[in-house]
């Protein structure tokens, strides 16, 4: 098996184990999806990969190349994207497999909640999110999250 298949076949595990986990919890959304595992699934073309956060935040901390954007809420005061469902469908349809990726994981779960509610079918979200928790000196990205990883990351 080629390392290409073998990256390809624990990503499509790690959805089948998120989707699992979520049942038993009673996740009212497919599941959560580490970093890396989202990561695998979005270069594979498995999966598509949304980022919810603000524009500013994209522009000043930093995105994924290639994701697409559709803001949850939007501002300084993070107010609830009303168009949220619609811009997603718009954007991925609610069929693909789709995976949310906020600041900490706390947003694009909110996110993965309304979308489902909305029809779609396989919305994860992508834990620790871009920045990672806070650490005990209020910080983040020094314990976990998508940058911490190492995983692809662009900044304007």
């Amino acid at each position: 098996m080629t390392v290409e298949l073998e990256e390809r076949t624990a990503a499509q595990q790690a959805l089948e184990d998120a989707r699992a986990a979520a049942l038993a919890a009673g996740t009212p959304y497919a599941g959560g999806v580490a970093p890396e595992a989202a990561w695998a699934l979005f270069a594979a073309g498995d999966a598509v990969l949304v980022d919810v956060r603000t524009a500013e935040e994209r522009k000043f901390v930093g995105y994924v190349p290639e994701s697409l954007h559709v803001p949850w809420a939007t501002g300084t005061s993070l107010t609830r994207n009303p168009r949220f469902v619609r811009e997603l469908e718009a954007k991925t349809g609610k069929d693909a497999v789709v995976l949310l990726l906020c600041r900490s994981g706390n947003r694009s779960a909110q996110a993965a909640e309304a979308a489902t509610k909305g029809g779609f079918t396989q919305v994860f979200n992508v834990l620790e999110g871009f920045e990672g928790d806070l650490d005990e000196g209020q910080h983040r990205g020094g314990s976990n999250g998508w940058r911490f990883r190492g995983l692809p990351w662009a900044q304007d």
